[in-house]
Parts: C-alpha cells; structure tokens; sequence
C-alpha cells in the first residue's frame, strides 16, 4: 500500500504557524514517496465549529500550496459510525457512563487522601468515580458521557500477554512494550464519549485512520502520550495500527507552543502583511522538497 497521511485540523479558529509546519510536514512526505495527502476537519464540537474557520482553513491551505486528495472529510457527518464503534464495545463490557464534571473530577483527585493528582494525556487521571464493579449492561445509553473501563480493556486486549507494541518515530524515547500497568496508572479511563458530541478526539481518530486507509500518523509532539490509548483502540476493534511520527512543536519566543489564541502567528495575518508561503516555510524551518525518508517512517 503507498505511503498515507492526512491533516485533521478543527474549524474553531485560524490556522497558526504549528498548523502551517504540521500540514506542510505530511503533505510534503506523502507527495516525495509518490502517496496520498488528506485533508479532514474535527468539527465533532458543533458548538465552536464554524463554516468560516472551514472555509479559511482551506483558503490557507491551498495558498500555502498544498493539495489534497478526495472530498475533505467531516467528523460531523461520521457519527453514526462512531456510534457503531462504540455499541460494540459497550456490549463487550468495556464502557460505563460518567456523570462527572470537570470540576468534580478534578475535586475527587484532589481530596487529602488521594494525594497530589495524576496527569496523564487527557489531564488529570479520571479518579474512577462512576465506575461500576460489573459491567452496566443493557442497551447502550444515549446523551452520557462513556468511559472506557481501562481494566477491562486492557484484560480483553491481552497486554498480559502480549504487551502492546508499535512503531514511533520522532520522539526522544520511543516506547518499548506496554503492559496493564501503563494504561491503568498512566492514563486511566478516557472517555470515548463526550455529552453532547457523540464521540471523543480518540475514537473518532482511530475510526477516521482506520477507514482513510492512513498509514503514517505525522502529528505534533504534544500528542505522542495519546498514542497508546489509540493503539489499544485499534486492537480492541480489530483495526490497524499505522506509523506514527511526532514532530517538533512550533513555540514562541518565550518557549510556549502555538495555540489558535495567537491570532498574531495565523496564517491569515501573514497572508494579510504579504508574506509569501516560502516565507512560512523559512519561519518554520522547513524548506521545500522535504520528507521523512525510508528509514525514520520505516517504509
């Protein structure tokens, strides 16, 4: 299969420098191995999704030079598959309702007797407050959010017996094999499903690869802690595994990384000053033709 990647930006505000950098980055691999370059939007948060931030994101993108192929595809238009995905999981006993709030969770982890809180990708460690000793059982609840029971997934994943393994290149420390332990301690249960959205970042990206054929994941740095839970995902659900590249995060000058609050860094102020797309590609230091190579995407 030729080499496949994709930019999955969410329409909720403009395009910075770290976005530039990021869509360059996977265009630019896919189009040296002679692959294919996607385009999606996370638009699963309705609330803040907005057809301008859609439409200008496709503007930036296409100024900055870069093609992409087939229709852009919408998390939007995708609930009814994440659904899918999660009454199957749901009715192996892996997912509970959550009723909890950010501000409860992060009360509960905090308590005297629960010590200092732990982080993992999704903030603080859900401190296991709704979940049930047995599974709930019956047909699949609509409108909650829905938790993973990390305990049980990990046990239907067989990670004590076959740690989880997969390939990551970009990173200071790629991962070794990871057992139960990992996912109980370090992550806990995520939520696959959010009130009011449907679905979360984390099913929604794995079902998206997995049927967009992706097979090299290039995203930034800041989500290579995330990784694992879509793997297990992705072994839970029979689905499979792409490879993985983190790169470098854009930052500022004082060493924070870009965040669609800095309207100052966005595409679309450039743009607007006439700077020219080599202009971006000198500011990220990311100079044309560029690509990962054979050997660091292990293709």
């Amino acid at each position: 299969m030729s080499l496949r990647t994709r930019f999955a930006p969410s329409p909720t505000g403009p395009l910075h420098l770290g976005h530039a950098y990021s869509a360059l980055l996977a265009h630019d691999t896919a189009r040296a191995a002679g692959g294919t370059f996607l385009l999606r939007l996370d638009d699963l948060d309705q609330s803040r999704a907005r057809p301008e931030w859609a439409a200008l994101i496709e503007s930036d993108l296409a100024w900055l030079g870069l093609t992409w192929n087939g229709p852009v595809l919408r998390q939007s238009d995708r609930l009814p598959r994440y659904r899918a995905a999660l009454a199957a999981l749901w009715d192996r006993g892996l997912l509970y309702p959550c009723h909890c709030s950010r501000r409860d969770i992060e009360a509960a982890a905090s308590a005297p007797q629960e010590g200092a809180p732990l982080h993992g990708p999704d903030g603080v460690i859900y401190p296991d407050t709704c979940r049930p000793a047995q599974p709930p059982g019956g047909p699949l609840p609509e409108g909650v959010a829905l938790r993973l029971d990390m305990t049980r997934a990990a046990a239907a994943a067989g990670l004590d017996v076959t740690p989880l393994c997969y390939q990551e290149t970009g990173v200071a420390d790629p991962p070794g094999p990871l057992g139960p332990d990992h996912f109980t301690r370090a992550i806990g249960d995520v939520a696959l499903a959010r009130r009011g959205l449907g679905a979360s970042y984390h099913l929604a990206v794995v079902l998206d690869d997995a049927d967009q054929s992706v097979t090299h994941v290039i995203r930034g740095a800041d989500l290579a802690s995330a990784t694992p839970i879509h793997v297990l995902l992705q072994r839970l659900l029979g689905l499979p595994t792409p490879i993985y590249h983190h790169h470098r995060l854009i930052r500022d000058e004082t060493g924070r990384r870009l965040a669609k609050r800095d309207d100052a860094r966005a595409i679309a102020a450039y743009r607007a000053e006439g700077r020219t797309p080599a202009d971006l590609r000198a500011l990220v230091r990311l100079s044309p033709p560029h690509h990962l190579g054979p050997n660091t995407l292990g293709g």
